[in-house]
């Protein structure tokens, strides 16, 4: 099915599950400038990666199923997530992203290195509003918007038990909002301003469904660390508040993965 014939959009209203929204999600091709830099990059491999078997193609979220906290970024990076076929893995924004989730006791291990390395996330999904790498790290607000529909489809069969989500960056947070609105939850007007450690709670629309509570982040990317905008503290203290929101048990004492909930 090609753009014109229902992609992203009926394709994503379609899939009644995570998995077929997955399925489905990995074949797309509606941006053109995003599948020539994707399959590009994965021609053009940095030297540490000839040996890799690009994935080179949309990379869809990661956890479990039933997750009642979801984290959700900008874009895979060209040689991160792109190449490993993982959100946020194979690259510095995954290492200090899993290694907080780790510390916390929501996933099972601290490093996330390739799809097939055992990495579990208890009752955390993450996921990004952009599913394929874009040149520069910047996709434009038009593929933002096309891509919009495997988010909110993926927000919306989540919708029974997520009750918190952490947007990274100023980006993720426009794009959250906008995604959760099409989901079925009220965003209010003006809409809430992102900043690191901003928090709102939108209720669902029919007025029945569950509230969930939004919180900003700054991006957990290379740049932000390396100028200090950002500090593993700062990371954790978000991520603990949006468990506790969704009544995950966290681990206080930072010494790895708690049981399964």
């Amino acid at each position: 099915m090609s753009a014109a014939e229902g992609y992203p959009g009926r394709a994503a209203a379609d899939s009644p599950t995570l998995a077929e929204l997955d399925a489905r999600l990995v074949l797309c091709r509606a941006c053109p400038r995003l599948v020539a830099w994707r399959e590009e990059s994965a021609r053009v491999k940095r030297p540490a990666f000839q040996d890799w078997d690009y994935w080179a193609r949309p990379v869809p979220g990661f956890g479990p199923t039933d997750a009642s906290l979801v984290v959700t970024g900008l874009a895979p990076a060209a040689h991160g997530a792109n190449r490993t076929g993982r959100i946020f893995t194979g690259d510095r924004a995954g290492d200090l992203l899993y290694a907080t989730l780790y510390d916390l006791g929501l996933a099972s291990q601290a490093a996330s290195t390739r799809r097939d390395d055992g990495l579990e996330l208890y009752g955390v999904r993450v996921t990004a509003p952009v599913h394929c790498a874009p040149p520069a790290n910047r996709p434009t607000p038009g593929e933002r918007d096309t891509c919009r529909p495997w988010l909110a489809q993926e927000l919306r069969l989540l919708w029974p038990t997520m009750r918190s989500v952490v947007a990274l960056g100023a980006f993720g947070w426009q794009a959250a909002l906008s995604a959760l609105e099409e989901a079925g939850w009220s965003v209010p007007r003006p809409r809430p301003m992102f900043g690191h450690g901003a928090r709102t709670t939108l209720t669902a629309s029919d007025g029945t469904g569950p509230a969930i509570t939004l919180f900003g982040c700054y991006h957990v990317s290379q740049r932000n660390v390396f100028t200090g905008r950002l500090t593993p503290t700062m990371v954790r203290e978000v991520l603990e508040a949006a468990a506790h929101c969704a009544g995950l048990p966290v681990d206080g004492n930072g010494t790895g993965p708690g049981p399964p909930g």
